[in-house]
């Protein structure tokens, strides 16, 4: 169940938020953002709104079947003193993978390349990502609020200046669909690490 409103926001690939505003994801692969490194990424809040964002995003980091649709995206971006708001999300399943070849598993549920993946997983020789379940939703219409130079940095989450009301908002799959998905993601990710 998500909070009837919160003030927190992860940062995320622009072209990714699609996949999981259309249904076609429902994972996220993390590392952390630059500025997290000494203490890595950690998942400190349970719903949130996703940020999208356009730095670092490009068409080799993803498989080829959206690579036209990164056009597109990068093509709307909006003006950059102002962030779109229009998905929510609740965490439902955590895990910290520390074998590479496990993350294999989940290709097909994602629209990373590979290379993406492996690089994420070594980035500064410390091994190991969290994968992130989650349950989307989607607000009726966009708030756009005004982007500030805190919000800025290489950094995966953000507080931002007032809280969101999430009324309004249902989830971009139904329960048995979801409920599917989180059992098949659990269930290929078994053993693989440090499950929450």
């Amino acid at each position: 169940m998500i909070s009837q409103q919160t003030n927190a926001a992860l940062k995320e690939w622009a072209v990714v938020c699609r996949a999981l505003a259309d249904g076609r994801q429902t994972l996220l692969i993390r590392k952390g953002g630059i500025e997290e490194i000494r203490d890595g990424f950690q998942v400190t809040h349970r719903d949130f709104w996703l940020f999208p964002t356009y730095v670092h995003q490009k068409a080799a980091d993803l498989v080829p079947a959206v690579r036209a649709e990164f056009e597109e995206v990068r093509a709307a971006q909006p003006p950059a003193d102002r962030v779109p708001f229009q998905l929510c999300a609740t965490v439902e399943h955590v895990a910290k993978v520390m074998d590479l070849e496990r993350l294999r598993s989940l290709e097909g549920l994602h629209i990373l390349s590979w290379d993406c993946v492996a690089s994420r997983f070594n980035y500064r020789n410390r091994p190991g990502v969290h994968v992130m379940t989650l349950r989307v939703y989607r607000r009726p219409g966009i708030v756009a609020l005004k982007n500030t130079p805190r919000y800025d940095g290489c950094v995966s989450w953000v507080e931002l200046d007032e809280a969101l009301e999430t009324e309004g908002c249902t989830p971009v799959l139904a329960d048995a669909e979801f409920d599917a998905r989180l059992a098949d993601i659990q269930a290929r990710l078994e053993g693989a690490g440090i499950s929450t």
